[in-house]
């Protein structure tokens, strides 16, 4: 399927298991921060909405506004953070790298780059519309037995 060509009819129709919609204010800056963090490859970026690509997995960003009659605007706050509780885990990030871009590209590190006892490297970046994002990576044979 070409993202950047498929109708919305027949992007919708060929989704499957668990899918991620994020509302956000500015569809453009979100899907910059996305791709300069993370690597992350965005398609069709318009004003309303983008395909985000990650990995063979798929995110897709919404506008507020398009969410007009949806019962889930009414609970969105105003101000950040929007998504409270959750955090979105970009595996196969690397945090020291997403860390470093992350200022540059809007974002606030809430933590940087840690080893964690799970057996993975992770640090939690916040984005300008209040989500958390954690880039992490499987820890490496000499960090396991640092731990």
């Amino acid at each position: 399927m070409d993202l950047e060509t498929v109708t919305p009819e027949d992007f919708g129709a060929s989704l499957r298991g668990f899918g991620l919609n994020i509302l956000v204010r500015d569809v453009p800056a979100q899907a910059a921060f996305l791709a300069e963090v993370f690597g992350a490859v965005p398609h069709r970026v318009s004003g309303d909405f983008a395909i985000i690509a990650y990995h063979g997995h798929l995110i897709q960003l919404h506008a507020d506004h398009t969410y007009g009659s949806h019962p889930l605007l009414g609970l969105v706050p105003e101000t950040p953070p929007r998504g409270a509780g959750a955090s979105l885990h970009m595996f196969d990030s690397d945090p020291d790298i997403a860390a470093a871009r992350a200022e540059d590209a809007g974002g606030m590190i809430l933590q940087a780059p840690t080893n964690k006892p799970h057996g993975l490297r992770e640090c939690c970046i916040l984005c300008e519309n209040g989500y958390a994002w954690v880039a992490s990576r499987p820890l490496t044979d000499n960090e396991r037995t640092a731990t």
